[in-house]
């Protein structure tokens, strides 16, 4: 839930809040449009489909694909994990205008909430969203937080990526991807990450590492394979 008139934020950032997402909402639907998308897909993997009735899955991907994962993503009901910063609530409010539901929460700031209310969602039949990396990073390095709830739901972790074939590359710790108009993107998806039954209730800490880094390994696999689809080096 959102509320311009919380008191956590300023007059000038409430006044943001009421312009700014609807601007950019309308600003990616228009440039969004014009984005050529293809699906190349690693044996044993799944791809999210794009639409409703996904079911009760995790999936991740870097904080980088933000901008070609909300179009392409749109009006699937996902639910996503979003700070309860500032930056967070304008994230929310754009995301939820794309037919996402968020809830609060990070690595850093209200991260069991978070979790909770993921929780609630994967038990209500819905799907849930992590960038992995989290909103502050390091890059290409996966939070925790993803192996926590297939711990304790027994959902799949599903991998993807989304490569744009020409995009501006922001100076900040993502390398933040903007795809240019009328560019190819690639949507690579790597293989599930699963918790085995048996392992449902007792992990370990060097179980949970392990788990973490075969996540993260498969986001990457996932980036890898389609910045080699259009040619490109890992940089």
């Amino acid at each position: 839930m959102t509320s311009e008139s919380s008191p956590r934020f300023t007059f000038r950032q409430r006044l943001v809040l009421a312009v700014a997402p609807r601007l950019v909402w309308a600003l990616l639907w228009l440039v969004g449009h014009t984005w050529r998308f293809e699906a190349i897909v690693e044996e044993g993997a799944l791809p999210f489909p794009r639409g409703e009735g996904i079911g009760p899955d995790i999936f991740c991907f870097w904080h980088q694909c933000v901008l070609p994962c909300t179009f392409y993503y749109r009006r699937c009901g996902a639910t996503i994990i979003v700070s309860q910063s500032f930056d967070g609530e304008l994230i929310a409010r754009i995301l939820e205008l794309f037919g996402f539901h968020t809830t609060r929460g990070s690595s850093s700031r209200g991260a069991r909430e978070g979790l909770m209310g993921l929780k609630r969602v994967l038990e209500d039949g819905g799907t849930a969203i992590f960038t992995a990396d989290g909103p502050r990073g390091p890059i290409y390095r996966t939070k925790m937080g993803p192996i926590k709830l297939a711990h304790i739901t027994g959902a799949r972790i599903g991998a993807f990526h989304l490569e744009p074939e020409r995009a501006w590359t922001m100076h900040s710790w993502d390398h933040f991807l903007v795809p240019k108009p009328f560019t190819r993107i690639v949507v690579s998806w790597a293989r599930w990450t699963t918790v085995p039954a048996d392992l449902a209730t007792d992990l370990s800490a060097s179980q949970f590492e392990q788990k973490r880094e075969e996540l993260n390994a498969a986001i990457e696999r996932a980036r890898l394979r389609a910045l080699a689809h259009f040619g490109k080096s890992n940089v």
